[in-house]
């Protein structure tokens, strides 16, 4: 396909989600939610087929010799599609957004004022592997009255087709226009250029994947993205500290699914806490974790036959995913937030520790979307969160931050009734 067929291809897309977009704002909630409950059913039923289409792009990955942890990102299993099609119930049994009262202002001129939830349109969304991204963004965009077209990536191209086909045959049991979710039918790189610059009918722009895909879509979009680069997450661990409440956190923030956003890179030790790292770093080892370790952790660790290995500065800023940590001793808890603040992301981290006093410095210190008290960092997650699900995780400040669900999903207007006034 040459230049001009991929942008009449894209143009058309834009320009039908556009209209699609315009009936949705105005879709009454009880269709909303029989739509969503019609797909989760459906998702349960379709569970074989989903798991076959799965099956070719993850024969397709390891022909490519993707790397394991973007293999396990991509894999479905019977539990993970069951998961997806709770979720969906969830979000329908979320309120409606769409029409809320934001707030009730008082003009001077006494007529009535008021701010209220609207959708944001069109959304484009372009990410990489996890295939659960295709259902969760076309729920939260639809509950949220907004059009959605998705690109997803090449290594999982069969399973984002077939749960479109899901999706859309849901869309047409419920008289919804399927141009309300659409799938770009390939992963050819020309059609990305094309969907970045129809901001004549794209209203905005989530990338989800990797560092590189994001500063592309930044770079070269015409049209305002929502963003986050890396996942760098951190655990401190104070001076007044619960030991099994610290291994536990840690084991379960670095291992239980590495290869996510939310997953722990970094941990940093209070100096009063470092009778703690031989055990824990033990833990973590027989974890199958790679220690990345600072002099004085490796002081700490000598004689203990521990295995580690030294960690460079550029460790402590770098987004893994998969099992290796860097660990570093810190003198304070300022110097924590110093270190978290300049080489974190911004996206999440957790402090252990029994003080209520240290524990509010360090929540309203570091400068997160999202910072934990006592509690894995996997936990930042729209799920969790009681969202339902997740577009994706901002690290932006304008206009939505973290976990992001049906409210991020909108912006406002302004509605006046008067009663003849004019202006002199």
């Amino acid at each position: 396909m040459n230049k001009e067929n991929f942008s009449e291809m894209i143009q058309s897309m834009a320009r039908e989600a556009r209209l699609a977009s315009l009936e949705l704002a105005t879709l009454p909630t009880a269709v909303k939610n029989q739509f969503l409950h019609d797909l989760a059913e459906a998702l349960e039923a379709e569970t074989e087929s989903i798991l076959e289409a799965n099956a070719q792009d993850i024969a397709q990955a390891e022909a490519m010799n993707l790397s394991a942890p973007m293999v396990e990102r991509l894999k479905f299993t019977p539990e993970r599609i069951q998961n997806m099609a709770e979720g969906v119930r969830q979000v329908a049994a979320l309120p409606d957004p769409v029409g809320a009262e934001i707030e009730r202002l008082s003009p001077p001129r006494g007529f009535d004022l008021r701010k209220i939830r609207v959708p944001i349109g069109v959304i484009g969304i372009i990410y990489e592997s996890r295939p659960n991204v295709t259902v969760d963004c076309a729920i939260l965009c639809l509950k949220s009255g907004n059009a959605s077209i998705l690109r997803g990536g090449k290594e999982a191209f069969h399973s984002n087709s077939c749960l479109i086909e899901i999706i859309q045959s849901c869309l047409k049991k419920n008289a919804i226009p399927v141009s309300a979710v659409q799938l770009i039918p390939t992963t050819d790189r020309q059609a990305l250029n094309e969907l970045l610059v129809q901001d004549a009918y794209i209203h905005c722009i989530i990338p989800r994947g990797g560092e590189g895909l994001i500063r592309f879509t930044v770079e070269n979009s015409r049209i305002p993205v929502i963003k986050h680069y890396t996942g760098v997450c951190s655990i401190y661990i104070d001076a007044e500290y619960d030991y099994d409440t610290a291994e536990a956190i840690t084991l379960n923030s670095k291992c239980q699914r590495p290869s996510v956003c939310n997953a722990t890179e970094n941990l940093f030790i209070h100096q009063n806490a470092l009778a703690a790292l031989p055990r824990l770093a033990q833990a973590l080892i027989e974890a199958g974790v790679e220690l990345r370790v600072d002099g004085a952790a490796k002081a700490a660790l000598k004689g203990t036959g521990i295995p580690c290995n030294d960690a460079k500065e550029a460790d402590f800023g770098e987004e893994y995913n998969d099992l290796i940590i860097a660990i570093a001793v810190v003198p304070d808890m300022k110097t924590a937030v110093a270190v978290i603040n300049e080489k974190g992301s911004a996206h999440t981290d957790c402090i252990v520790t029994e003080s209520s006093e240290n524990a509010a410095q360090f929540l309203n210190s570091v400068d997160s979307s999202t910072v934990l008290h006592n509690a894995s960092t996997r936990f930042s997650d729209g799920f969790e969160f009681g969202l339902g699900a997740e577009i994706g995780i901002s690290t932006d400040r304008l206009h939505a931050r973290g976990p992001m669900g049906l409210n991020e999903l909108c912006t406002y207007k302004y509605i006046v009734h008067g009663q003849g006034e004019i202006k002199t």
